[in-house]
């Protein structure tokens, strides 16, 4: 894995990849986790919307709908020209969930030097994201946020993910960046296939 690890950051230089999938494939674990062997920096959405919501005590994605795109371009794009961040490749998670966010999130990582080079897609399917849910929230192992107690609130950010996101990662098909990878495994063995399918990818690139 080591020698595809240092394929895919030759490949990448201090570029970005973007994380998607539905609730609960593994996107911000695998995305941690990625940052961390490439040497980079990791984003999520959800965490910059948390903490915004935290700062404010507002309740923007409560719902389980998706943050409004006027507060995406205010609060989450200006991540990407933050100073501590110019030196290092990023590892995104669902940066751009709404269709047509997709190509300012480009234009924007584009000019502050980390260029979208790759967008991952963790396959799973619906019935398998709601099992991994009521999984979670018998353990308890996701905090307490309201997706994690209601099943509505839950079943919202699947028709989101369905309804929003999908154009983007088709966008991202069309454009020849999308890394698909399955994710209905043991998280070790999700990360090492997100490993070959990157290093495969960087080679063909290449």
């Amino acid at each position: 894995m080591e020698e595809q690890i240092q394929v895919i950051k030759k490949w990448l230089g201090t570029g970005s990849i973007n994380i998607f999938g539905l609730p609960m494939s593994g996107k911000d674990t695998v995305g941690v986790r990625l940052a961390e062997a490439l040497g980079g920096k990791f984003l999520s959405s959800g965490l910059i919307v948390r903490a915004l919501e935290k700062s404010t005590n507002q309740d923007i994605t409560g719902n389980g709908k998706l943050m409004p795109q006027n507060l995406f371009y205010d609060w989450v794009l200006p991540y990407f020209e933050k100073k501590e961040l110019w030196e290092y490749p990023l590892v995104l998670s669902s940066i751009g969930r709404w269709n047509g966010e997709e190509d300012q999130v480009m234009s924007v990582a584009r000019s502050s030097g980390h260029p979208i080079k790759a967008v991952v897609m963790l396959q799973l399917s619906e019935q398998d994201a709601i099992e991994r849910w009521e999984a979670a929230k018998l353990l308890n192992d996701r905090g307490l946020r309201a997706d994690d107690a209601n099943p509505e609130v839950f079943q919202t950010r699947i028709n989101e993910f369905r309804e929003k996101t999908i154009p983007v990662l088709r966008h991202y098909q069309e454009l020849g960046l999308l890394v698909p990878v399955k994710a209905d495994a043991p998280r070790d063995q999700v990360f090492a296939n997100v490993i070959e399918a990157l290093a495969g990818f960087a080679s063909r690139a290449s």
